[in-house]
């Protein structure tokens, strides 16, 4: 068998300052406690006019390269949905920006399940014996293809980065990162989509219409699919890695809406308290949200080394993924919130 990867470096960072619920409900019509009872978010951190999704992934990837501390990286892998444009890849932008020279980088386009997919992807490089490090990156800026004036899907989403690296490593070490569970069904793809822009709209040689550029959402029915399709990826997981469900420590799972969390953690019959949650302070992230949560909970004490973790994503394709991991010994996380 490859070398197995572990986690090495963490970092995650979102921009500007909080944008509270006050401000967006005079806009949309809305109230605080409206929003908050719905989602459990209060705040989110919204790109800058001109800043773009790599921009957020080379300040999380600078932390967390700072945070691994042993010199630069072989690989780079970014989980995005909202890349910096359709083509190229941004991933390789990013690389250059950090001046990680002529490294292999490329983009995941797996919505919010997107960092899983990148830490297989990382593993399967280090396994395979291609790279001895990896950067792994999960960067949304979800704020650029909501609509302005959707009650549902600007109150929900948020803009972040989060970064990890890999490094090839035993086994038994803390920090190796496997039973990985994956899984799609394409047939639900239309439960959330931006319709316009891709080869099927452009083929059809219909002019673009605004609305289509714009994330459309059914927000009630990916509710009850993430409840399903990650609790069954979690049980499935745990079972590879040979845990009991209840013996977890912590569950960091993609950070969508409070509400899921807390129907996760009952399917599953574990107490919600175990249940990390950031997504108050700042929304749906999409595929930076497990990064970020892990981050923002390292840099709170909320990690601590041995603790079994358990990581899962759902987003849209649909798609999910789980992996599980004993938590290092990192060098400390600085808070995501922190001026670059």
């Amino acid at each position: 068998m490859g070398a197995a990867a572990v986690l090495a470096g963490l970092g995650g960072w979102v921009p500007g300052d909080a944008v509270g619920n006050a401000e967006l409900a005079r806009h949309l019509r809305l109230d605080d406690e409206w929003i908050r009872t719905r989602t459990g978010i209060s705040h989110r951190h919204l790109v800058a006019p001109g800043q773009s999704t790599g921009d957020l992934a080379v300040e999380a990837c600078r932390r967390a390269l700072h945070s691994y501390g042993a010199g630069p990286v072989d690989a780079l892998v970014l989980a995005t949905a909202t890349p910096d444009q359709p083509c190229p890849p941004t991933a390789p932008q990013i690389a250059a920006a950090l001046g990680l020279g002529p490294i292999p980088a490329f983009d995941i386009g797996a919505v919010c399940s997107g960092f899983v997919y990148g830490l297989a992807a990382g593993a399967g490089l280090l396994a395979a014996g291609v790279t001895g490090t990896v950067l792994v990156a999960g960067a949304d800026a979800f704020s650029t293809v909501v609509d302005p004036d959707d009650r549902t899907t600007r109150s929900v989403f948020g803009d972040g980065a989060g970064a990890v690296v890999l490094r090839a490593g035993r086994t038994a070490e803390p920090g190796v990162i496997g039973g990985f569970d994956l899984g799609s069904d394409g047939s639900e793809h239309g439960l959330l989509v931006v319709p316009g822009g891709g080869s099927r709209q452009r083929s059809s040689g219909e002019g673009i219409k605004s609305e289509d550029c714009y994330l459309v959402m059914d927000g009630p029915r990916l509710f009850s699919r993430a409840v399903q399709r990650m609790a069954e990826s979690v049980a499935r997981t745990a079972a590879r890695v040979g845990w009991d469900v209840s013996g977890v420590d912590r569950f960091v799972l993609h950070q969508a809406n409070e509400r899921i969390l807390a129907a996760v953690a009952r399917r599953l019959g574990v107490p919600r308290e175990r249940f990390v949650c950031n997504i108050g302070r700042v929304g749906n992230t999409a595929a930076a949200s497990i990064p970020l949560a892990l981050a923002d909970a390292a840099a709170r004490g909320g990690l601590r080394p041995g603790d079994r973790v358990l990581l899962s994503g759902f987003g849209g394709g649909l798609t999910w993924g789980s992996a599980a991991l004993v938590w290092p010994a990192l060098e400390p996380t600085a808070p995501i919130t922190a001026t670059p």
